[in-house]
């Protein structure tokens, strides 16, 4: 668990590290020092304007106030506004990222008392607060001015949280700020081992600068593969050390098997019509990608994302499993995502009313129970609740102990896909063509092409299938092995009694808050059926299964009667994770790896990629809301050569291609 430091501010204002007994920043002008330490002496002001790259990434080794990332973002706003840049004149960078690790992260009264001491940066400190997270290890993806700058914040050890990351083997990072307590004072972070692990995601010709000058810390990143010299200190400092990275070694995160590979990306065609089509759509237009968006139905959302209602809340563990931390973040990005198109002026309608998942069987309480005894994730994401604190949320007497979700509530899925619609559309403009039924995806040299019965369109640079339960339909993607699940959700007249809901219920299915007169009750799971026909058994069901569990209680015995359902298939697949990243041709892999099957992981063969720029983001089930905004993130960041948001060890277990290695580790194909 994240523990915050503990600081106290001294008589100038400045905040002192108690288990460090160091201050933050400079008691004279730390953001001066910032600025010349950091900033000048990597040279990035006249690096943003020659740049091989439209991204620039900054690397940190200490957030503490964010005084550095600040200086940044606001040096960066600057540059934005110079006439050279806004004419184009010169390969300017166009999207600044910023990657932080913190292992005591300050909290949130501390770094808004701190930031005060910095009227000039008020109106980005401001922002940076707003959006700081909670205590949860791992990584934060922040994003400001609609995705132009990044600030990917680790909470953790910053070596544990480097080792945890996934990297190309080209590397990530251009300028480094080595930053931190003093040596003499915080000697775990100054290590060989952190060194090393900087140069692994480091890119070629990435520079570096640090305030000291201390003789081991020079030696030790000249063992690492920096040339080091000494500059002029800031102030009264008298020497400090910058360095430069001449040749990136050839590291990466991944296995072959598990790569991800960059693409191109000049023009793009999205399939589907869906929250994940509109995720991906959003995560491209951020960055100016230009794409096409193809769709079967007469408007959006009419597949599995068509309810009006849809909870949102993270899908936990009692363990830290790749699983679980994919959620945990997607979540909060998910969250921090809609309030900002709220803030924007997309609207959808919503209710951050929480989400209380009660245990309505034995399995479920001893499941909560382990969760609240294992103390993994924080309370400001989770936390157990007796019955009668649960009935104290839900404003109705259930009689039933749970876990409280008091950041997640409902959204109205259809209207969220147009808002993130419009959003992308106002960020870059692209084409939407729907009753478009795509029946044929054809690769030829100058790209991918897409048929339907009467036209054809293209080139295409690549195609990402955002299809859902539909994304199997074409030749070249029909081994994908969907788990198709129907489910059915009911609408049910309010009552007097339930509507003093103010919370989503989860049981074993899940019942809303009152909107617009009625509930979302449901939702039924039949597997292997692609029918999309309401049923009055189905109804039946919903209602019976949440009179099971609440048959004593008012708000559920006084709901009036259904008016209406709606059915559709869910997308899965059998480890109940997504799927994300370049199509995987089955024949290609088996032949690449053959070795897996011989327990060899070495010698294997290079991959032919005969369906190269064909991409897949499916298989989100009833998580979509929660787990697909991130997840388009991963997959755009790794085809884009950028840093990615989720670790090495989830990319993994969203990799198209696991099951076929799975398989092949298992000698079954």
């Amino acid at each position: 668990m994240i523990k915050n430091a503990h600081i106290h501010f001294n008589d100038l204002g400045t905040p002192v590290a108690n288990d460090f007994d160091d201050v933050y920043f400079s008691n004279d002008d730390g953001l001066a020092e910032s600025h010349y330490v950091f900033y000048q002496q990597n040279n990035i002001e006249s690096r943003l304007q020659n740049h091989d790259r439209e991204h620039f990434v900054i690397a940190e080794t200490g957030f503490g106030t964010g005084l550095n990332f600040l200086n940044a973002w606001q040096q960066f706003y600057d540059h934005l506004q110079c006439p050279q840049v806004q004419s184009q004149q010169s390969n300017n960078v166009q999207r600044l990222h910023f990657i932080s690790f913190e292992k005591y992260p300050l909290s949130v009264n501390d770094l808004k008392q701190a930031l005060q001491a910095w009227p000039s940066l008020s109106h980005l400190s401001a922002q940076l607060v707003s959006h700081y997270p909670i205590n949860l290890t791992g990584c934060h993806r922040l994003e400001f001015a609609n995705g132009l700058v990044v600030l990917d914040l680790y909470f953790g050890d910053v070596l544990e949280c480097i080792n945890s990351m996934s990297y190309p083997q080209s590397g990530l990072v251009d300028a480094w700020f080595l930053d931190g307590f003093a040596p003499s004072k915080n000697p775990d972070m100054w290590q060989q081992s952190v060194f090393n692990a900087m140069v692994d995601i480091s890119r070629s010709n990435a520079t570096l600068a640090t305030f000291t000058a201390a003789g081991f810390v020079r030696r030790g990143l000249i063992e690492a593969g920096f040339s080091m010299q000494k500059a002029k200190g800031f102030g009264r400092k008298r020497e400090m050390l910058v360095g430069t990275l001449a040749q990136a070694n050839s590291k990466q995160s991944a296995p072959a098997y598990f790569e991800h590979h960059f693409s191109p990306l000049t023009n793009v065609a999205v399939i589907g019509g869906g929250i994940a089509s509109s995720c991906i759509l959003y995560s491209l237009a951020k960055r100016g990608i230009p794409s096409h968006l193809f769709c079967q139905d007469k408007q959006p959302a009419m597949g599995a994302s068509h309810n009006v209602q849809g909870a949102i809340y993270p899908h936990l563990q009692a363990k830290n499993s790749p699983h679980s931390e994919l959620f945990a973040h997607s979540f909060l990005y998910a969250k921090r995502l809609y309030n900002q198109l709220l803030n924007n002026g997309f609207l959808f309608d919503h209710q951050w009313c929480g989400v209380l998942q009660h245990a309505v069987k034995k399995p479920l309480a001893e499941r909560h129970q382990n969760l609240a005894d294992k103390q993994l994730w924080p309370e400001q994401l989770m936390r157990n609740v007796t019955a009668d604190e649960g009935d104290a949320i839900a404003g109705v007497k259930t009689g039933y102990s749970g876990v409280f979700f008091e950041q997640g509530g409902w959204v109205n899925p259809p209207q969220l896909v147009c808002a993130m619609l419009d959003a992308a559309q106002q960020l870059n403009e692209f084409e939407s063509l729907f009753n478009c039924h795509i029946e044929q995806l054809n690769k030829q040299p100058d790209g991918w092409y897409l048929t339907t019965q009467k036209q054809t369109f293209g080139p295409f640079s690549d195609v990402i299938i955002c299809a859902g339960e539909h994304s199997d339909a074409f030749a070249q993607t029909k081994t994908l092995p969907i788990v198709g699940v129907r489910g059915q959700v009911s609408h049910v007249q309010a009552s007097t009694q339930s509507r003093k809901l103010k919370t989503v219920l989860c049981h074993k299915g899940y019942f809303t808050p009152a909107y617009l007169d009625h509930h979302c009750m449901g939702a039924t799971f039949e597997k292997n059926s692609k029918s999309r026909e309401v049923t009055e058994q189905d109804n039946h069901t919903n209602r019976e299964q949440l009179l099971s569990f609440y048959n004593n209680t008012e708000f559920a015995t006084s709901i009036g009667d259904i008016s209406s359902a709606k059915a559709a298939v869910r997308c899965s697949f059998i480890d109940h994770l997504p799927m994300a990243g370049e199509w995987v041709e089955q024949t290609d892999y088996t032949h690449a790896f053959a070795n897996l099957r011989l327990g060899k992981r070495y010698q294997y063969q290079a991959l032919k990629k005969p369906q190269q720029g064909l991409h897949i983001f499916t298989g989100f089930g009833a998580r979509a809301l929660c787990s697909a905004p991130l997840s388009a993130e991963h997959l755009i960041s790794s085809l884009n050569n950028e840093p990615r948001p989720l670790s090495e060890r989830v990319s993994q277990a969203i990799h198209p291609g696991r099951f076929i290695v799975r398989d092949l580790i298992r000698n079954k194909i």
